[in-house]
């Protein structure tokens, strides 16, 4: 998922990674008010502060905004996180800290998917008494329509694509476009309670596909408003929407009495009501959280320069701290259409700074330099080896091999392209700059361009036509595994038939034929561990082909408020559980 598609991600991108940190309770890790003492990075290793305790208001900002709060319509890991808090799916991630939190647990389904024909049918049984925010009843059909929206990429932009991509559905379009249910054939619904998945291939992590989006998450077809849904999206969790939501300016989440909290293990809702401000500047977040009148940074990336030496050098603010890795790769797509030539993107790698951009998204506190475009925590991955480039500390690029690739591609004077970052990012925008710096010492010119990260992958990056049209040869970029496997890591942004119009997570715009038949084969694959053999060998033809410069594994120096309690970083986001978090009065 991007970090925070995006995970972009967040993203969220974001975000499915075992931390291998074990789970434990509030005891030794107890922050203030919990009666311990607070301790540097104590949220990363098990619950801080614990408490059961309900009321308060919880803050939260964000610089920008959301790219949307309709649940069926986000992909950065910090919506997904989020979004928990008015909406439930069929199966979500396990609220606890470490490896458990990024295991499936039935949310709105009483249990996990089960298969059949050779897992090509999932079926799912819901829960009794679940209700809605106006007290009416959820019911099978509301999924299905939840699910048959997301064939509408002209309204629903930015969501993942996997089920376009895998139910038998034909040619079927959506139900803005054809208001007929019954012609839609990937979900069926025996009945009010059963809900039941019909898929081209045989696919053995469905229920990981589940948990991770909100494109499970129920929506009435009487109360969908299509692109206006996520100003005020129909609640099926713990809070629901005061008002209509406010871009660029917030909104506030309060109790819905109609949920119940006996269905409900993954959810504690502790705040009385839960406030969101947004459109602040990044470093008045990070101010706000210090001076206590924030709690949250949403986007969960971290604190910036300022704030960042201003915790390490106070003994009190760095206890207060978290500095986990955050399942979050920093990463540059190169376009291989703008760009197609292979020995120019090489020398794109080649010519690239790796000691600058680690220091540009924060040095030690800020993560560990990539070798492979797979985070380390993925299942099975392996480490890889550098291509083109050395992950380490003090190295500057290449120079050399740089000017002996232009020459090869017929460039040896260099070319012009533009690279795109997110501008309410300081980091994003200092690796920009390292960038035009490093790739002008060889005679590759950079034209910078920057655009929020509300519409960085929907308008801008994740759009083929905006970057033809505006020749956009790379960009930063983040991820976080959608789920903790190379399928949940990699197929969105590498697989051929992944490529959308809108919201696209395939930037580098690859249709390897190589690269696409192991995708095509790996969904018939068993073996957990046979299919990790074929995501490494799939990262490596990524990286062979200079299509994804590998960057950061993101650490993120999170501010831990002492008015938090039950806090602690969930494996699955990569970020604070914002499900789960209380707030002093």
């Amino acid at each position: 998922m991007r970090s925070s598609k995006v995970i972009s991600v967040a993203a969220a991108g974001a975000v499915v990674l075992s931390l291998g940190l074990s789970a434990c309770g509030g005891g030794d890790d107890s922050g203030d008010g919990g009666g311990g003492k607070a301790k540097f990075d104590a949220g990363s290793k098990g619950i801080v502060n614990a408490s059961d305790k309900k009321g308060g208001t919880l803050v939260m900002a964000q610089p920008d905004d959301f790219e949307s709060l309709d649940p069926a319509n986000i992909y950065y890991a910090y919506g997904s996180d989020f979004f928990r808090l008015y909406s439930r799916t069929l199966v979500t991630y396990t609220s606890k800290p470490g490896e458990e939190g990024t295991k499936p647990s039935p949310d709105l389904a009483q249990g996990l998917g089960t298969p059949s024909d050779g897992n090509k049918t999932w079926t799912y049984k819901l829960k009794p008494g679940l209700k809605y925010e106006d007290g009416s009843v959820i019911k099978a059909q509301d999924i299905k329509y939840a699910v048959a929206r997301t064939f509408d990429r002209g309204v629903l932009r930015n969501g993942p694509s996997y089920f376009t991509q895998m139910l038998e559905a034909g040619d079927y379009k959506g139900p803005f476009k054809d208001k007929n249910l019954d012609h839609f054939k990937g979900v069926t619904t025996p009945d009010d309670s059963t809900v039941v998945f019909h898929l081209k291939a045989p696919f053995s992590e469905w229920d990981q596909l589940v948990m991770f989006s909100g494109q499970t998450v129920p929506v009435p077809q009487a109360k969908d408003t299509g692109t206006q849904y996520g100003m005020h999206p129909f609640s099926s969790g713990p809070y629901k929407w005061q008002a209509d939501y406010k871009m660029k300016q917030g909104g506030t989440l309060v109790r819905n009495t109609y949920w119940d909290p006996k269905t409900d293990p993954n959810r504690k809702a502790l705040p009385d009501k839960v406030v969101v401000q947004s459109g602040l500047s990044a470093d008045e977040i990070d101010n706000r959280e210090i001076d206590g009148t924030v709690q949250i940074d949403l986007p969960g990336t971290g604190v910036q320069a300022a704030a960042r030496q201003k915790i390490l050098s106070d003994p009190k603010l760095k206890a207060n701290s978290d500095d986990p890795l955050a399942g979050f790769h920093w990463y540059m797509p190169i376009n291989t259409e703008i760009v197609p030539n292979v020995e120019c993107r090489k020398a794109i790698v080649y010519a690239t700074n790796r000691d600058a951009l680690w220091r540009a998204y924060g040095g030690d506190v800020g993560g560990e330099m990539a070798t492979s475009i797979m985070p380390a925590d993925i299942q099975g991955r392996e480490k890889g080896t550098d291509a083109y480039t050395k992950a380490q500390v003090g190295y500057t690029g290449d120079v050399n091999a740089a000017k002996q690739s232009l020459a090869k591609c017929g460039k040896p004077n260099g070319f012009a392209v533009t690279m795109l970052f997110r501008s309410d990012r300081p980091k994003e925008q200092a690796a920009a700059e390292a960038m035009e710096q490093a790739l002008g010492r060889v005679g590759i010119k950079l034209t910078l361009k920057g655009y929020p990260h509300g519409t960085y992958t929907n308008e801008q990056f994740g759009s083929p036509a905006f970057n033809k049209k505006n020749n956009v040869g790379l960009g930063t970029y983040g991820w976080a595994p959608d789920w903790p496997t190379g399928y949940g890591y990699l197929q969105a942004g590498t697989d051929g038939k992944a490529i959308q119009e809108t919201g696209n997570v395939n930037i580098s715009m690859l249709k390897d034929p190589q690269i696409d038949k192991m995708w095509n084969d790996v969904v018939k694959v068993n073996d957990p561990n046979q299919r990790a053999q074929i995501y490494n060998q799939i990262d490596q033809r990524v990286r062979d082909l200079a299509a994804i410069i590998p960057t950061v594994y993101a650490k993120s120096l999170l501010y831990r408020s002492p008015k938090l309690t039950n806090v602690y970083v969930h494996s699955g986001y990569g970020m604070y559980d914002y499900a789960n978090l209380g707030v002093t009065s």
